[in-house]
């Protein structure tokens, strides 16, 4: 018997090494980019939570403000998601922030004309108008994001959003309090750091080794690109955006509610909350997606399998601790927003909600990383329409304003939405033959390495 430990030790080993070794490829991969993803959200969403403690309707108008802008503006500069000219992303990006600036400008009557409570209509259109500065260098940030994301280079990423969420915080502080700036120095606090940022990155791209090869000079190519720029990138980014609208979407309807100053600043508090958290498990599906499509291109259905187990079991493990957490400290989480114990209460109520939503979007989002990496990115756009805006919207606005449950009403509806979103992965998820992705995923490449010859090149 004693003679067979270290034998039965070794079959142990042979056992869990490789799934440790998944564990470590997830970890290398998605912990950089939740800092990274993490740190660059609470750039434009840290002025929420001092907002909140200036008063109710500063918090509900920058919340409607913020909604508006992330649908016209901010969702669609973020996802562009090809293009490999980052002069000519920047371009066609500064094009975009043209015609949504004149847009924000009149935030304020497209609000009242929405239905929304004047008040915090005119709140939201002052804190729109001064955001539009803060545009303009979102864009080019986003195109530098990319261009470094192409080639793998985190680390200068992470640094620089460290650096630069360290110096908006305690400028966001001094501009809304030491020189009662309100909204707008929370906004200038944006501006700056988003330039901060952008300086700091430029200074690496040309300074730095690693980007030798890719560095180019500003060029006539940048215009040619323009056209493909706009053909790939439009559709990719309504796709993705598809669920982010659904949220903002629900906070614009929160204004039309009984008491808007309150419905609208509790659910912008749970939205913030949630979005934070959302990172986590987005970071964890590009992983899903970096890994599995790297599995199967070489054929290694079984390996492709071995990751998907590890990304779902952190994801998991991490949802579960998140939801928990958030669930015992709901009498306290208010009040990282507001003093005022009215929106405290408010967002007490919201939190068994919350954590419902935390945990089906987590899944969803780990899952949607599969598909992605299985190149099922169409079906991941029906998934969306479907499980938001033909299951989501319409029972947020069933429970919310025919039955009359307000705020509640209005997240169930997400929430019904995020469970039918994820239902539909894990069942796609779970029918997914391995070894015929991984055949497919070989044979295009196969087909781009050796094209048909009478095809034009």
């Amino acid at each position: 018997m004693e003679k067979e430990v270290p034998l039965l030790k070794g079959e142990e080993n042979r056992r869990w090494g490789p799934i440790a070794g998944e564990f470590n490829r997830v970890n290398f991969i998605a912990l950089p980019m939740i800092v990274v993803t993490v740190s660059q959200f609470l750039l434009r969403v840290s002025p929420m939570f001092m907002l909140g403690h200036v008063s109710k309707l500063s918090l509900s108008g920058a919340s409607i403000a913020t909604s508006l802008c992330n649908v016209t503006g901010f969702s669609l500069l973020q996802y562009r998601r090809v293009g490999t000219y980052t002069y000519g992303a920047t371009l066609c990006l500064f094009l975009v922030c043209v015609p949504v600036s004149i847009l924000w400008i009149y935030t304020e009557k497209i609000l009242i004309f929405m239905g929304q409570d004047p008040l915090i209509s005119a709140e939201a259109g002052k804190f729109a108008i001064q955001l539009i500065p803060t545009l303009f260098p979102y864009a080019v940030l986003q195109s530098l994001v990319r261009y470094l994301q192409t080639q793998s280079l985190i680390l200068p990423m992470l640094w620089s959003s460290l650096a630069s969420l360290c110096l908006q915080l305690p400028l966001c502080w001094a501009f809304v309090f030491k020189f009662d700036l309100g909204s707008g120095g929370a906004a200038l606090s944006i501006g700056i750091s988003y330039w901060f940022n952008i300086v700091v990155l430029v200074l690496y791209v040309k300074c730095s080794s690693t980007c030798k090869k890719t560095r180019s000079s500003l060029s006539r190519d940048v215009f040619a690109t323009t056209r493909e720029f706009f053909r790939f990138a439009v559709p990719s980014a309504v796709m993705v955006c598809l669920e982010w609208w659904s949220f903002e979407l629900v906070i614009l309807l929160s204004g039309m509610l009984p008491n808007p100053q309150l419905e609208t600043s509790v659910l912008s508090i749970c939205l913030t909350i949630t979005s934070l958290h959302y990172h986590i498990p987005y970071s964890f599906g590009a992983a899903a997606s970096t890994l599995i499509s790297n599995e199967l291109g070489p054929g290694k259905p079984e390996a492709a399998k071995v990751a998907l187990g590890a990304v779902l079991v952190l994801a998991v493990a991490e949802f579960l601790v998140a939801s928990t957490t958030i669930y015992i400290c709901r009498t306290i989480l208010g009040f990282a927003f507001s003093q005022e114990m009215e929106v405290v209460n408010g967002v007490e109520q919201m939190i068994p909600f919350l954590c419902l939503s935390i945990i089906m979007d987590s899944l969803q989002s780990v899952l949607s990383g599969v598909a992605r990496g299985s190149g099922w990115q169409h079906i991941g756009a029906y998934v969306n329409l479907g499980a938001y805006y033909l299951v989501g919207i319409p029972v947020a606005l069933l429970l919310g304003f025919v039955l009359k449950l307000k705020g509640e009403g209005l997240w169930s509806g997400l929430v019904a939405g995020a469970t039918v979103q994820s239902l539909s992965f894990c069942l796609i998820t779970a029918l997914t033959n391995w070894e015929k992705q991984a055949e497919e995923a070989r044979r295009r490449i196969f087909t781009e390495k050796f094209p048909d010859e009478n095809q034009p090149i």
